[in-house]
């Protein structure tokens, strides 16, 4: 399934409704899923989790929910607005 199809077959879940272990543990999934970049520091496991968290506050990356696979993924915002106007 490519991101377009994936995008069609999701809805936007905002994070502040989900429990506080529940959006943790879906960002830990993210974070270890994807991966990170942070140049030439490492940075600690709970600075990851305020960052993606920052990230998700200030509108940078959304969740989204696909109800074909069941699951939810943490996507660009600039990624969801762009399939939701492709709609």
């Amino acid at each position: 399934m490519n991101i377009s199809q994936f995008m069609m077959l999701s809805m936007l879940i905002p994070y502040q409704e989900l429990q506080a272990d529940t959006l943790t543990a879906l960002i830990e999934e993210f974070i270890d899923r994807e991966g990170t970049d942070y140049g030439e520091f490492e940075a600690s496991r709970e600075n990851m989790i305020a960052q993606v968290h920052q990230q998700l506050s200030q509108g940078k990356v959304v969740i989204c929910y696909d109800s074909n696979s069941e699951t939810c993924n943490i996507v660009t915002a600039d990624k969801a607005k762009f399939f939701e106007e492709s709609d």
